[in-house]
């Protein structure tokens, strides 16, 4: 039987009070949970300053975890213009700093996250939560933020040979 080579793949969940990620292993049709977390910028400070600490932050789990691919989940209209361009800010830098450091991007929509996780496109975040334990047992997470940057993380591990992904040029 051949070996299977394992892929590290890293999901985030774009915010810019709370930015989810989760590492994951996928080895054949396994998954073995890495780590997860939250970078977390304070809302008091300037935007360029939490921006800043988002794109520090979510540096320093590439450098230590070193994700072979990426996914990060769309978002959509937000409550009011400034809130969604606030978020569009901080999903530019999800988006950002896995492409400098040569990995393929992938977004999916939050539907396509749910389905591929609880298997419809509608859920509560608790479900999510419940699968993600589900999947992968010893999963540890400090937020909500961080079991959803998982079900991205899953989501493109069952999705990725369909899906484009785009490479830095």
């Amino acid at each position: 039987m051949p070996e299977q080579h394992s892929l590290r793949i890293i999901g985030i969940d774009p915010g810019l009070r709370n930015m989810g990620w989760g590492v994951l292993e996928k080895q054949g049709n396994a998954l073995r949970f890495i780590a997860a977390g939250t970078v977390r910028s304070d809302n008091k400070t300037a935007l360029a300053v939490r921006l800043c600490r988002l794109y520090d932050g979510l540096t320093a789990i590439m450098e230590q975890f070193q994700p072979q691919e990426a996914a990060v989940e769309h978002s959509f209209v937000n409550k009011d213009a400034g809130a969604t361009l606030k978020l569009g800010q901080a999903r530019g830098i999800a988006l950002l700093v896995p492409a400098r450091f040569g990995l393929p991007v992938a977004e999916y929509a939050p539907n396509a996250v749910k389905k591929a996780v609880i298997g419809v496109g509608h859920g509560e975040k608790t479900q999510i939560q419940l699968m993600i334990k589900t999947l992968m047992p010893k999963a540890e997470y400090d937020s909500p933020d961080a079991a959803d940057a998982l079900a991205i993380a899953v989501c493109h591990a069952h999705n990725r040979q369909g899906n484009i992904l785009a490479r830095r040029p």
